[in-house]
């Protein structure tokens, strides 16, 4: 008996080299490759371009379709590959190390120009994926194209800066391309904080490849820009209202996507079409589960993209009643101006305040307090701020609410709802806050662990004078048994 032999896509093995450049599946550049009109692969004259090359994958898998497709046209297969690899395929590679392995991937040979390439025709090593040692431009302490901190970027040659050529504005190629496909560099650090704070780049390289004018760009990244947030709310604007994008993957959880990678918010991935203008395909994907909806990505009257195809109808039966958000009694960061370093008592008296705060609670002199000051002696409602539970599905969407009694604060560790003399009303905002209901609407703009205030602002208001139940709830709102269903199965509850 013959022992079968694995031989492993080499590219399907490669370690990351961080969630921020994240390697992609050569399964996955299939996916994306497949979104394209197949008859690109038929044309000797379409040009493909990687402006962000890490190990190559979507270049090698380009050129296994155009030496198929292009197999009648050019008989011969050396002639055809030294076409392909010189007229019609071009990358920029992130880094030099990632050249040199993308060359690998495509050329068979770190070196174009090298003994072992299948390509006879360049004359030098880099052949048509480039690297460009580039600078970063410094204005007041950032660089002006990427917005990276000079303090931590700033560095000796030798060293990686992570100026990324395609987006520091040297063009490469000049020549006009038919194709843009990538996964970019996701983040670069900014230096803030203790080290962790970072900066979004990836919509850089999406922005930069729509000036470009290309048929077709499709890109993978972070879904965070559904939402916003630093550095992306013009990306977002844009993005919502471009009626080129074609199709919409978005899969919430980044392990169906990048195995083993877990990116808050998930990832997406897209095709923007030059010469479309209407409705995209959106593909949701979550867990086992993969729905398609023709829709715009913009619903009338909103900000932010609903990534769930099965909450669209929802939210516009809610919105019918045009009732008030419920963000509207929730308390921006600090709701009475302290920091999580904030130093507490373990002994309280007539002067202090009881402060909810992590990793220990403890008492506040009264007089230390700035904001806030008027909630102090109410009936509140304590949550949160922040919330780590991510990929176990169902998802639990928020932290337990408590009770705020008369006398008590919180530092930024929680935000504060709802602050109200009367202490039923506390106690029926709480019913409301654990429905599944409520998280689900939630879900819909919460899509990394922060639950700042604007995460609420799908959820309508109630009348809090009595209790709520999910029951009530999908009776007023009219949910049907299948959108019930959906909304059950998405979200669970804590006691």
């Amino acid at each position: 008996m013959i022992k079968a032999i694995h031989n492993p896509d080499v590219l399907s093995c490669l370690a990351n080299l961080s969630n921020d450049e994240v390697f992609t599946p050569p399964s996955l550049a299939n996916a994306m490759l497949d979104l394209l009109p197949q008859t690109l692969f038929e044309s000797k004259e379409t040009r493909f371009l990687d402006p962000c090359a890490k190990s190559g994958v979507f270049l090698r898998e380009i050129a296994k379709r155009l030496m198929t497709g292009l197999k009648e046209q050019i008989p011969d297969e050396q002639e055809r590959i030294d076409h392909i690899f010189t007229k019609q395929l071009f990358g920029i590679a992130i880094t030099e190390l990632t050249g040199l392995l993308s060359r690998r991937s495509v050329y068979c040979s770190k070196t174009a120009n090298g003994r072992y390439s299948v390509c006879t025709k360049f004359q030098d090593e880099e052949g048509n994926i480039k690297f460009l040692r580039t600078k970063h431009t410094w204005k007041d302490g950032q660089c002006t194209f990427c917005g990276a901190s000079r303090a931590k970027y700033d560095r000796d040659e030798a060293l990686e800066s992570h100026a990324y050529t395609f987006i520091h504005g040297e063009e490469v190629f000049k020549m006009q391309f038919d194709v843009i496909i990538g996964n970019p560099p996701y983040q670069l650090s900014d230096g803030g904080g203790t080290g962790s704070s970072a900066v979004p780049i990836y919509q850089l390289f999406v922005e930069k490849a729509m000036k470009l004018q290309p048929r077709y760009l499709t890109m993978i990244i972070p879904s965070r820009w559904f939402t916003g947030g630093k550095g992306l709310d013009d990306f977002r604007d844009t993005m919502l209202h471009d009626t080129h994008i074609r199709v919409l993957h978005d899969y919430f959880d980044s392990t169906l996507c990048f195995p083993g990678v877990d990116l808050s918010g998930g990832v997406c991935y897209f095709l923007w079409d030059r010469d479309h203008a209407g409705k995209c395909q959106v593909v949701s994907t979550r867990a086992n589960t993969e729905t398609v909806k023709e829709r715009y990505l913009l619903e009338e009257n909103e900000n932010t993209f609903i990534r769930f195809n099965e909450a669209v109808e929802i939210i516009r039966k809610i919105n019918v009643l045009h009732e008030k958000p419920f963000d509207e009694i929730v308390s921006s960061r600090k709701p009475f101006g302290l920091d999580s370093s904030i130093s507490l008592s373990k002994y309280g008296n007539p002067d202090t305040v009881y402060v909810y705060a992590y990793p220990k609670n403890g008492y506040l002199e009264k007089i230390n307090i700035y904001t806030g000051k008027e909630a102090i002696s109410l009936y509140k409602v304590f949550i949160a701020k922040a919330y780590g539970e991510r990929g176990d599905f169902p998802y639990l969407v928020l932290g337990k609410p408590f009770l705020g009694e008369p006398n008590t604060i919180c530092s930024e560790t929680y935000l504060m709802i709802g602050a109200t003399a009367d202490k039923q009303i506390a106690e029926n905002i709480i019913t409301y806050i654990k429905t599944k209901f409520f998280r689900f609407l939630v879900l819909q703009k919460k899509n990394t662990q922060n639950a700042a205030k604007n995460v609420y602002s799908f959820v309508p208001m109630q009348d809090f004078s009595k209790s709520w139940t999910d029951e009530e709830l999908y009776a007023k709102y009219g949910l049907t048994d299948e959108e019930i269903a959906f909304v059950e199965s998405m979200v669970r509850v804590s006691e």
